[in-house]
């Protein structure tokens, strides 16, 4: 009873935080970015310039592009990635549709566009970080920043920004405004500093000592569920001189309370020791250095 209300449970609180970062982006985004003409980074900047050259609102050409990009993910990222993005995409869709309907491109902050910049950049930085923290994502290029991230040791921020720049740098084209691309290169530095400080605490590494008489279990649960190595130590037990098994398992902080759930479910009584760690270098974790 208890894994099969825990098998619904998280995904459905995953699916409830995408829901929520998805509303503070689009409201943060139509609300005092879009309504002040400022280009952003991402793919919500491609859907600004195309709405303000074509008038297409910018969720009709956001849900266009995230098709054929969901495409590519699918391979590479896996579908469990790609489900929550386009769960993500869905819902980031509807709420930009919403708020387009309901503010009318007005600006929440009338004759400040640097509040209002900023103001936007912090819901849209926090929005995005809620989003990956659930393991989800808002497609565009958020899904070229996980890719990156999952394959090289650079940052989702970092990423994105490359990305962000050109696209910023775009809105030239448009509006022949300097001022403007500098607005936009403050929304995109603020919202990507405020998305790593989002996800930072869950990027850092930990270490786990398991100890257990259902070793064996733990350790299926852990190749299998968490795809994660994991080395069983031979022990004994100082008082009891029992031979005991000991699991030790790396993985990412943000890992932990999966595999906590993942533990209890399997043995209640336990004993789990965890610990932060300085680096973690190797396969699945940052690259060696010299």
């Amino acid at each position: 009873m208890r894994k099969s209300f825990a098998k619904i449970y998280h995904p459905i609180k995953d699916y409830i935080m995408i829901f929520l970062g998805t509303v503070l982006y689009g409201f943060g985004f139509n609300g005092f970015i879009l309504s002040n003409e400022i280009v952003p980074g991402g793919l919500a900047g491609i859907g600004s310039l195309i709405f303000y050259a074509t008038k297409i609102p910018v969720s009709v050409s956001y849900a266009l592009i995230n098709v054929i990009l969901l495409v590519f993910a699918l391979k590479i990222l896996g579908r469990r990635f790609v489900i929550n993005s386009l769960f993500g995409v869905i819902c980031l869709t509807f709420t930009l549709m919403f708020f387009e309907w309901l503010l009318k491109g007005e600006s929440l902050v009338s004759g400040e566009p640097f509040m209002a910049i900023l103001i936007g950049a912090v819901l849209c930085g926090t929005g995005l970080g809620i989003i990956f923290s659930a393991n989800g994502s808002t497609g565009g290029t958020d899904i070229i920043g996980a890719i990156i991230n999952k394959y090289k040791n650079i940052s989702i921020g970092r990423a994105l920004l490359y990305c962000d720049f050109i696209i910023i740098a775009c809105s030239y084209l448009i509006f022949h405004d300097i001022d403007k691309i500098v607005f936009g290169y403050v929304i995109m530095f603020t919202e990507l500093y405020i998305l790593d400080r989002v996800l930072n605490a869950n990027n850092q590494s930990v270490q786990f000592f398991i100890f257990s008489k259902k070793h064996e279990k733990i350790v299926e649960s852990i190749i299998k569920d968490l795809e994660r190595g994991c080395t069983i130590l031979n022990g004994e037990g100082g008082y009891s001189k029992q031979p005991v098994k000991v699991i030790v398992l790396l993985a990412k902080k943000k890992e932990s309370a999966m595999i906590f759930r993942m533990i209890k479910n399997i043995d209640n009584q336990a004993f789990i020791s965890q610990g932060n760690v300085q680096g973690v270098y190797g396969e699945g974790f940052e690259q060696i250095k010299t």
